[in-house]
């Protein structure tokens, strides 16, 4: 692995399933061997990125105390406003990640019957008293989900299942938006390099991450070599997590990545696609070979991304 392959999704949509099928093999075979790809012609407008990035500086911009109304410390369901150093990604690292974070779940509300029942991950959002910032999050939320299930479409196809065989197993998922900003420590870039971002695999089924052309995100090729991902305009970078990775019994495979201490603010955006809190994530028959016995145990999607935050998030190992 030398590059990320870069792939129009398009064909997705098509009414043709020729087209569908070539489509979802280029997604397979990226999946099988970077984990990591770019996509192409995904139907997100250029003008939805440039405002949901305009809302990420307006929130990271504003004092320390207005953006700490907003505490993830005040929910349960990993909402709010993560501040620097929150978070250590690399469990074994000894200094926490250099970055600020604010994470939307799926919009819920106050009378939902999953909000009052007190459902892990089922809480409200917090949200900043920042002029239309909920209307500009929200929607952006809902064109990142609508294209996170498309390209599982192309996942299903290309794993023997049924075309939707993942559409009600993200019909409500546990989503989280997430706006990053990495400060630039110029004095740190040689002792940590992944002082910004420690090297990780993500949680969930699928990122869709959109960057704003400042250096920084690596990733990890399977010979061990650190490969940068440069910054394509109107394209998205997406990877796949571990919880997917279970799914098919490794094969799909999570990447490490990493970002680097960046040389100026950095910012960006990525949409992490958990399945519903209540999926059952158990290893797919079309992925098990005939006598080979499953890799993973069968699990829930809250209950396993309930145990990988617990050891990422430094005020929930308080509570542990």
């Amino acid at each position: 692995m030398t590059e990320l392959p870069i792939i129009d999704v398009s064909g997705l949509t098509s009414a043709e399933l020729s087209e569908r099928r070539s489509v979802a093999a280029k997604l397979g075979n990226a999946c099988r061997e970077t984990g990591f790809f770019y996509v192409a012609n995904h139907g997100i407008p250029v003008a939805a990125r440039e405002t949901i990035f305009s809302a990420a500086r307006a929130f990271f911009s504003l004092p320390l105390a207005a953006k700490e109304e907003c505490s993830i410390k005040r929910s349960r369901h990993n909402r709010g406003y993560v501040p620097l150093e929150g978070e250590r990604l690399n469990e074994s690292a000894v200094l926490s990640d250099y970055k600020e974070a604010f994470n939307v779940g799926l919009e819920r509300a106050a009378d939902d019957p999953e909000v009052l029942a007190g459902k892990p991950f089922r809480g409200l959002n917090l949200w900043p008293a920042i002029s239309c910032w909920r209307e500009t999050v929200l929607a952006y939320y809902d064109a990142c989900w609508n294209l996170g299930r498309r390209i599982h479409r192309g996942f299903a196809l290309d794993l023997g299942l049924v075309e939707d065989f993942f559409e009600n197993k993200l019909d409500a998922p546990l989503a989280i938006l997430r706006m990053l900003h990495y400060p630039p420590q110029p004095q740190r870039r040689d002792q940590a390099p992944d002082r910004g971002a420690g090297m990780h695999t993500d949680y969930g089924n699928l990122t869709i991450l959109a960057t704003d052309g400042v250096a920084g995100l690596q990733v990890r090729a399977r010979s061990g070599a650190w490969l940068d991902a440069p910054h394509i305009p109107s394209a998205f970078v997406c990877n796949i997590g571990d919880c997917l990775m279970r799914w098919t019994n490794d094969v799909y495979l999570s990447t490490p990545h990493r970002v680097a201490v960046p040389v100026q603010d950095r910012y960006s955006v990525a949409f992490f696609l958990d399945p519903n809190p209540d999926a059952r994530v158990e290893v797919l028959p079309s992925c098990l070979i005939p006598g080979a016995q499953p890799k993973y145990r069968p699990t829930t999607a809250a209950e396993y991304l309930q145990e990988r935050l617990t050891a990422t998030y430094d005020h929930l190992k308080e509570r542990a």
